[in-house]
């Protein structure tokens, strides 16, 4: 199973990053290549931030579909607002700047400690670290297959 703590995993990861240009169009859904990178930086940076919320219910078959079936993940899905560019996410700024911020969070959320993961996820409840990182993988590659990377 992929996860961001396989430095291939991570590399390939960093180099499809590399890939998209602002005007790479979307496959599907209302994000920018943009806004994507922004939407990355801050999902990763949530989950290495303290629980501040209510432990979220067990959806334990949703969990193991969306970190361990082999089947994509579904589009269109609501995002929470504070990592929604359109909501109270980050907003695009200089292309560059935001792909770099997004590549450095992917490396720093591959090497974090242990400690510094929240323990929820808002859909899927508890979240070990191992959970977390293929979350990582699969959360990036969601949103690069959506750039057509």
């Amino acid at each position: 199973m992929k996860t961001v703590t396989d430095p291939a995993v991570l590399e390939q990861l960093v180099e499809r990053l590399s890939a998209l240009n602002p005007d790479t169009p979307r496959l599907w859904g209302t994000l920018t290549a943009g806004e994507m990178l922004c939407h990355l930086s801050d999902a990763a940076a949530s989950v290495l931030q303290p629980d501040t919320s209510e432990p979220a219910p067990r959806h334990r078959f949703f969990k193991w579909i969306a970190l361990s079936a082999p089947v994509a993940w579904p589009r269109g899905l609501p995002t929470p607002p504070t990592v929604d560019p359109h909501a109270q996410g980050t907003k695009p700024s200089d292309f560059e700047d935001d792909r770099q911020r997004a590549i450095a969070r992917l490396r720093e959320f591959a090497a974090a400690p242990t400690t510094e993961f929240a323990s929820n996820h808002g859909a899927f409840g508890p979240m070990s670290v191992r959970d977390w990182r293929r979350w990582a993988y699969r959360h990036t590659d969601h949103h690069l297959r959506q750039f057509g990377v």
